[in-house]
């Protein structure tokens, strides 16, 4: 059998490269497997400081035995903050499309803003929030739904949930708007999103499969009004 020669020509992965050799750029065609065995190994630890894991980025992921399309109709519905989260309560409109204001229980007298951008077809159900104010919503929940039958070959959802950190999670940008007496900020906590986000996405697991058990919709009738 004769092999496929390789591609020429304006085709060729990185040939606007012309030959340059990136620092950290590792491809099979640099390294070899048996070269980069050793290199993977070492990268690999049985315990990992929790700064490394979640120093920029927050990631919980889980199965949730409940159907996908409805598990994200009601992740997409913006009151559904209100049944899993911890602390996210007194959602209302605010009068701004799809702005919605409460209260972050976390805080005493912290307002909370949230604005969900939700696409049907990836199923991705974004929250875009912030405290004190709604006109720069910095916190960014990023959310999706996967149809676990793709993944996991079972009926049922896996739910991805990221979130990055922000600058402003260090430094309250808007520190004359802030509640008379509050001394912590948001992102004193970001230490714990992990434990508490994996909290929440219990939460959200456990009400999603009671409801699909007992035969509930998983959007309850008080969001439908």
């Amino acid at each position: 059998m004769t092999a496929t020669p390789p591609p020429t020509g304006s085709s060729t992965p990185l040939a606007d490269l012309d030959g340059v050799t990136l620092d950290g750029v590792i491809r099979a065609e640099t390294h070899t497997r048996a070269e980069m065995t050793p290199t993977v190994i070492d990268m690999m630890r049985s315990v990992y400081p929790h700064e490394r894991v979640y120093g920029s980025y927050c990631p919980v992921q889980g199965y949730v035995d409940a159907p996908p399309r409805e598990l994200y109709e009601w992740l997409a519905d913006t009151r559904s903050l209100e049944e899993w989260t911890y602390s996210t309560r007194y959602l209302r409109p605010t009068g701004t499309p799809d702005l919605w204001m409460g209260r972050d229980r976390l805080s005493t007298d912290t307002e909370f803003y949230v604005r969900t951008v939700a696409n049907p077809d990836a199923m991705t159900v974004d929250y875009h929030c912030a405290w004190d104010q709604g006109e720069h919503l910095w916190m960014i929940y990023l959310m999706r739904v996967v149809d676990a039958q793709l993944v996991l070959n079972k009926p049922g959802s896996v739910v991805l949930w990221n979130n990055c950190r922000h600058p402003f999670y260090d430094a309250n940008p808007y520190p004359k708007i802030a509640p008379e007496g509050r001394e912590e900020w948001v992102g004193d906590l970001w230490d714990m999103f992990a434990a508490g986000h994996q909290i929440e996405l219990d939460n959200l697991t456990a009400i999603a499969e009671h409801r699909h058990r007992a035969g509930l919709p998983l959007t309850p009738d008080w969001m439908r009004s």
